[in-house]
């Protein structure tokens, strides 16, 4: 190979490698800061780019994707003096590759450290009780306290959540202790509350079926009663209609002497049976005189009959 050949080759490889330093294609969110000659030029946002090859260079690169750092856990003492172990996830995400470049050394280590200051202070303020009521209020305290720091730094700190809340073992047996007694508590409620409505539903059926059953006997006694003076209207309807026509019958000829013989006739029958079921009786003085005795009955109906006239 001449000496023509290896200058040709130098100068092939000088072009390719300043074309390399010339071309620059940033990713899809990605930035690439570019220091021209030592100072802060401008910053390449994605697509393809042109750089001057010896003066410009790619100082920092920077993804725009939301981090995830996990904040490991720590000791936090509330306000009544008990000590918690907390621990929480962090989502942040650059959005000023400039000020994440030149604003702070280790952004993601900050924040991790004055997420973990926050929480601390932020729990000082808080009781134990409090404390598992307001996770989402100290999440935002959180975020509100970074976001505010961060801002300098060109960091968006979009969200914290608290993963795990542990107190000391002796108190979480203290709380199980305190939650069981809580629980059976509200059992033994709950049951004098089921017995107590179930007496009264008894004391209000048994109440419901008196009633029903006083006013039952009610509708049933006058029903009967009802049916009792239907009854004797009816009987007396009857009679009436009866002795009317028994009045009629002796007002026509020879019924006068129908009833004397039906009298005395009912008279001997009467006297017969009376002789039959009993040892001893009262005989009238005069029981052979048959003809006085239908006298005086005939008598005493045309006395009622006249007095039913008047």
């Amino acid at each position: 190979m001449t000496g023509l050949h290896i200058l040709l080759v130098i100068a092939a490889a000088a072009l390719i490698l300043i074309v390399f330093m010339m071309v620059r294609i940033v990713p899809n969110q990605k930035a690439s800061v570019v220091e021209r000659l030592g100072k802060y030029s401008r910053t390449l946002r994605a697509g393809f780019h042109i750089l001057i090859p010896f003066v410009d260079r790619v100082a920092y690169k920077h993804s725009l994707k939301e981090v995830v750092v996990d904040v490991v856990p720590q000791n936090c003492i509330t306000a009544d003096n008990i000590t918690i172990s907390i621990d929480g996830v962090l989502f942040f995400k650059v959005i000023n590759p400039e000020k994440a470049s030149y604003g702070i050394n280790d952004y993601a280590s900050a924040i991790t450290q004055l997420a973990k200051t926050t929480m601390r202070s932020q729990i000082g303020k808080l009781s134990l009780d409090t404390t598992f009521k307001s996770r989402e209020e100290i999440n935002n305290t959180v975020v509100q306290a970074i976001d505010e720091a961060s801002d300098a730094w060109g960091i968006k700190v979009t969200r914290y959540e608290i993963k795990d809340l542990e107190p000391p073992q002796s108190l979480r047996e203290a709380m199980e202790k305190q939650m069981r007694a809580e629980r059976e508590k509200r059992a033994l409620i709950a049951k004098s509350e089921g017995e107590r409505q179930a007496q009264i539903n008894l004391a209000d059926a048994d109440k419901q079926q008196a009633i029903m059953r006083s006013e039952g006997e009610k509708i049933k006694q006058e029903n009967e009663a009802l049916g009792k003076g239907a009854a004797i209207y009816e009987v007396a309807k009857a009679t009436a209609l009866g002795i009317k026509e028994i009045a009629g019958a002796i007002e026509q000829p020879g019924g006068k002497d129908a009833v004397s013989l039906r009298i005395a006739t009912d008279w001997i029958q009467s006297f017969g049976n009376l002789a039959k079921t009993t040892n001893s009786m009262i005989v009238p003085t005069n029981v052979a005189d048959m003809a006085s005795i239908t006298s005086i009955l005939s008598n005493a109906y045309e006395f009622g009959k006249k007095k039913q006239d008047t």
